[in-house]
């Protein structure tokens, strides 16, 4: 703006206009007055060419009694039109910046300092906020038009205005001034640059402090991945061996790191957490956050990757919902490229999510790209999240982990170590499910349903039913430094190309998986719903009495207390009665009255329904359940019995269900066991034995009923094994063992009434399998045909005899085991050494 009465006038009018609905305030008057020297001249910078940001800045000059930004100011002998300057060029009508360049007014005064025409010149910078900041703001309407990093052109910044405009906020920062840059004679031009970088610098910083730090890093990143060394040669590869041209690869590239890279946006992530907590309100009663400190006191300084359980769709929402809560900056989340709908992709990719595609095989481009996209993650900074198992689990338990984002993960650490990683484990236990309904179909065998945008209206309505309370605990972190001076030792002094797969490094990553997914279930949260479905399941109709159900209840809420599965687990509120009473109250557990009481029993749809929250907690229950079972067929046992039995099948149920004790701790664990079960009457002890309760008393059905819990499981691995001897050696492939094991696993849920679809789950016979290879029990021929070990049937006969009711094991040997001519299995002999 010149001197002219003309524009001068219209700048007024302007103003006058605009204050008919503005309302202004200053954040610190008293910070700019006190420091300002009235004697020398003052020169106001804004950040963005604006003019409301001009007016608003020339009326809270006015209020405060401060030299305004739209009068003349002499500088020694130049009189500059106005007292103001911007650090950034005026953009389009679309919002696009123009090109950046030195404002002249700039140029001027450093001379006039430079040639000491005057003695020193300040400039003051000015910030213009509009509406409140995003995490103080409640109205959504006004949280889509709140300040954020994206340029804002012409029309947006007049939409802003109309939303915001009650509460537009302005604050002065302390003077700079010019005669003490100048001293440091570090000549003309460069003076201008520093000046320059001082202020963006000055500006950023302070936007980050009012509207939180810029992670909206979108516009530029996706160019950026582009000229990577590592995609670049995926590009030249593409360009040679896939009959398209460089500029066609080259912009395929940039189309994949479009479709993959997040946008991060603070308001939408803030309206988010408006919507959800109403959302939460609504659909849960509560929600409970445990050790969520640990994540507080690794997050400074630390690279942080949530790798959370997969139960739902709630858990991308949830989690991030509650760090945002809690002050901790949410994480960019990995989800399947299925969720990128219209809309609903939309709101999840400025939620922070990133897509990534199911399978990378094939593909030598679109793998390059996404490997940079998380490399450049890792190394700047950003907090993630993905989910080790891949997808949602069907039946309840933890999943075998996937390795190919882990992989990825220890790929880019190994390139650059500067800044240490670590795995955050988040346990999200929900007491109803919201995909409920959906997996039942699933478990009773119908095929996966895709998602669509229409589950959002389905969601809406779900708002009737009740879901009762959501746990999220936080598990230990777990360095991944440290992981690597324990696992592999010089890994600090290896040069590692992004191509190169050292012979440890699948290994290394399949037990970085393990014990990522361990440390998962450590944190599990029991509730009211994961009892009762394990006790329920357990009995032989999915009946019981409910003083029963309360006494057992109560017991096995005694024995977690005296033996704690890990500091990371947590224990409901309330006894055995309280329970009951509120699994109840979620329509879980049907009731029937009689002279002698009430019954309470599962339905057909909640029978199938409970076995996923029983799966929940399974593996918290396998070792005493393993104990119990022992003494099913045998009055007594010896402690050496007991451990040695233990000890030879526990490797099989912690490989399945992720129990957190190495073997060498797993003597101390038995004993702890053992010395429970005996304060609790389930078992008695003479010395170094251990006797089961008489058959007719209470004791001994509680003792039935916990060793019931792990049964099916135990069941499944005579099974397999009887199948395996009946071929006999080097019969049968892993592949084709696991298909006759699932076939023979339906027709016995059939004939036993087995209502628990994971019973016939051939991933679960596949793992088996893998981990009798693993242990040396079985091995391959060079045709991959297997044989086993010459006392494996010795061992799964006596197991057998021990813990598994003889109508299953007449069954098995019936369908798997007799022939006409010989048996397979060897008459019983001890159990070897």
């Amino acid at each position: 703006m010149n001197r002219s009465p003309f524009r001068r006038m219209l700048f007024a009018a302007f103003k006058r206009l605009l204050y008919t609905w503005v309302r202004s305030q200053t954040i610190n008057q008293s910070a700019v007055t006190l420091k300002l020297d009235r004697s020398k001249p003052v020169i106001y910078v804004l950040q963005e060419h604006s003019l409301s940001d001009l007016a608003v800045l020339d009326a809270e000059c006015i209020k405060n009694g401060l030299p305004r930004p739209v009068t003349p100011v002499t500088i020694g002998d130049v009189v500059e039109p106005n007292a103001y300057i911007y650090t950034t060029p005026s953009p389009d009508w679309l919002g696009r910046p123009t090109r950046r360049n030195v404002p002249p007014c700039l140029t001027r005064l450093l001379e006039a300092v430079g040639q000491s025409t005057v003695e020193d010149a300040q400039i003051v910078p000015v910030s213009v906020f509009w509406g409140q900041s995003p995490d103080r703001e409640t109205s959504l309407w006004k949280l889509l038009w709140t300040d954020n990093w994206v340029i804002t052109g012409r029309l947006r910044k007049l939409a802003r205005i109309v939303v915001l405009g009650r509460m537009t906020r302005v604050l002065f920062s302390e003077p700079i001034h010019l005669s003490r840059l100048v001293a440091q004679n570090k000549g003309q031009e460069r003076t201008q640059r520093m000046v320059l970088r001082i202020l963006r610098v000055h500006f950023r910083n302070l936007k980050t402090a009012v509207i939180g730090p810029d992670i909206s890093h979108r516009r530029n990143l996706v160019k950026s991945l582009i000229q990577a060394p590592q995609v670049r040669e995926a590009i030249e590869h593409e360009a040679r061996h896939g009959n398209t041209s460089h500029a066609q690869a080259e912009q395929q590239a940039l189309e994949y790191a479009q479709e993959i890279a997040s946008d991060f946006s603070y308001p939408v992530v803030r309206c988010l957490e408006v919507i959800l907590t109403w959302f939460w309100n609504k659909l849960y009663e509560g929600l409970r956050v445990n050790h969520i400190e640990r994540v507080q006191n690794v997050a400074q300084g630390n690279e942080i990757v949530y790798v959370p359980c997969h139960r739902s769709h709630m858990d991308y929402l949830l989690l991030s919902y509650l760090l945002f809560h809690n002050g901790l900056t949410p994480p960019h989340i990995a989800a399947g490229i299925n969720l990128n709908m219209p809309v609903v992709g939309n709101i999840l990719r400025r939620g922070g999510a990133f897509f990534m595609r199911r399978s990378f095989k094939g593909n030598a481009l679109y793998t390059a790209v996404f490997n940079e996209y998380m490399h450049t993650l890792f190394s700047r900074g950003f907090s993630t999240e993905y989910f080790v198992e891949g997808g949602r689990s069907r039946t309840g338990r933890m999943l075998q982990p996937r390795t190919g984002m882990l992989a990825i993960t220890l790929r880019s650490f190994l390139r650059d170590s500067r800044r240490s990683l670590v795995f955050v484990p988040v346990y999200i236990g929900y007491e109803r499910v919201f995909e409920g309904r959906t997996y039942l179909g699933e478990l009773r065998g119908a095929a996966k349903k895709k998602e669509s945008i229409f589950d959002v209206f389905k969601a809406v309505g779900a708002l009737r039913k009740r879901f009762g309370q959501v746990w999220v605990n936080f598990g230990e972190p777990l360095s991944l430094p440290q992981f690597l001076d324990q696992r592999q030792e010089g890994w600090r002094n290896l040069s590692f190309d992004h191509d190169a797969r050292p012979e440890w490094f699948s290994t290394l990553t399949h037990c970085l998986g393990e014990v990522v997914a361990r440390r998962i279930n450590d944190a599990a949260a029991i509730n009211p719903v994961n009892l009762v479905a394990l006790i329920m399941l357990s009995t032989h109709r999915q009946a019981m009495d409910e003083r029963a159900l309360v006494g057992v209840l109560d017991l096995y809420l005694g024995l977690l207390r005296k033996v704690p599965y890990s500091p990371s687990a947590t224990l409901p509120e309330g006894d055995g009665q309280a329970q009951v009473d509120y699994v109840k109250s979620l329509n879980l557990l049907a009731e029937q009255q009689d002279a002698l009481g009430r019954i309470l029993y599962l339905d057909e749809q909640n029978a199938i329904l409970m076995t996923y929250y029983r799966n929940n907690i399974l593996h918290i229950f396998a070792l005493p359940a393993l104990l119990a079972s022992f003494f099913q067929n045998t009055p007594r046992m010896s402690r050496e019995q007991i451990h040695r039995f233990t000890l030879a099948l526990y490797p099989y149920l912690q490989a399945e269900l992720f129990i957190r004790w190495d073997r060498d701790e797993l003597p101390a664990m038995i004993d702890q066991w053992l010395a429970a079960l005996v304060e609790y009457d389930l078992l008695q002890q003479e010395d170094e034995t251990f006797k089961r309760p008489p058959p007719s008393s209470r004791q001994f059905v509680r003792l039935a009923l916990l060793a019931r819990s792990i049964q099916q499981t135990l069941q499944r691995y005579y099974m397999a094994i009887a199948l395996l001897l009946n071929q006999g050696q080097g019969r049968l492939t892993a592949s084709e063992l696991e298909k006759l094991c699932t076939v023979m696993a339906r027709r016995l849920s059939i004939l036993h009434g087995l209502n628990a679809p994971e019973f016939f789950d051939k991933s679960l016979f596949r793992h088996f399998i893998e981990t009798l290879l693993k242990e040396g029990v079985l091995h391959k021929n060079a045709e991959g045909k297997l044989g086993h070990h010459e006392l494996l049937g010795e061992l799964a006969e006596e197991a057998g005899k021990r813990m598994l009711p003889a109508e299953i094991r007449l069954s098995i040997r019936h369908v798997a085991l007799e022939r006409p001519d010989e048996p397979s299995i060897p008459p019983s002999v001890p159990m070897p050494d």
